[in-house]
């Protein structure tokens, strides 16, 4: 099974891969039959999702601090 930090890279991996094919063709927003389809929203949201899974990995990499006392 999947480490929490393994899946994390992996959602972003995925929602970055979504975000290349929807900017690479762009699709416009319309409305049919009173459904709403916004990519400016979706994309937005994946946006989101990628900046989500950032977060949370910067709190598993490891990291040092060096302190200095003052006498």
């Amino acid at each position: 099974m999947a480490s929490d930090l393994e899946q994390l890279e992996l959602i972003r991996t995925q929602t970055l891969a979504l975000i290349a094919d929807m900017t690479a063709v762009p699709k416009p927003s319309y409305n049919i039959d009173g459904q709403s389809i916004s990519w400016t929203d979706y994309l937005e949201q994946l946006q989101k999702t990628v900046d989500w899974c950032e977060r949370k990995t910067v709190g598993e990499d490891p990291f040092e601090i060096q302190s200095q006392g003052v006498t």
